[in-house]
């Protein structure tokens, strides 16, 4: 299966396999703090087109992985924020190193320097996924959210490309 696997540019139409991605994703409680998917014309405007990739197995997709700014300030054009899920039925058969390895890569095409996350304590596999890429580990956000009535706490990792000249 894995070599079968391509990672592609996320299409409009891979849209509504992607929103069952990201369900799946919530579901879990430890992937992210939405309740629901958004719009996709809210996910559009919110990610960054460039820098939108898809993991396909014959034209199905299996996970995803795209860019967000984390800022409007042209000082922070070169940061972003990771989001990556893969498919509960597709996991542990490399499709998440697949596509942060690609996103990487494309990220540092467009100039991107520093590739932030941040991720529950409790998602063991984005953490372990995130650290085999060369992030570290920034530090830990106690109490940054509440969801259903529980605080909820993230760790904060970061990745500085070499390929721009930071080191």
């Amino acid at each position: 299966m894995e070599n079968s696997i391509i990672i592609d540019k996320m299409q409009n139409e891979d849209w509504e396999q992607v929103r069952e991605i990201y369900q799946e994703g919530i579901a879990t409680g430890n992937a992210t703090f939405q309740k629901e998917p958004p719009t996709w014309e809210d996910w559009d405007m919110g990610h960054i087109l460039e820098c939108r990739l898809v993991a396909r197995l014959d034209g199905k997709v299996l996970g995803w992985a795209a860019l967000s700014p984390v800022s409007s300030r042209c000082v922070y054009a070169g940061v972003a924020e990771v989001s990556i899920y893969v498919g509960q039925n597709s996991k542990g058969k490399g499709i998440g190193s697949k596509l942060l390895k690609s996103l990487i890569e494309i990220s540092e095409q467009y100039g991107y320097w520093t590739l932030q996350s941040g991720i529950f304590p409790e998602n063991i596999s984005s953490l372990k996924l995130h650290l085999k890429f060369g992030f570290r580990k920034v530090g830990r956000r106690d109490h940054i959210g509440k969801m259903d009535g529980v605080w909820r706490d993230t760790v904060l990792l970061e990745r500085r490309s070499h390929s721009v000249g930071i080191n």
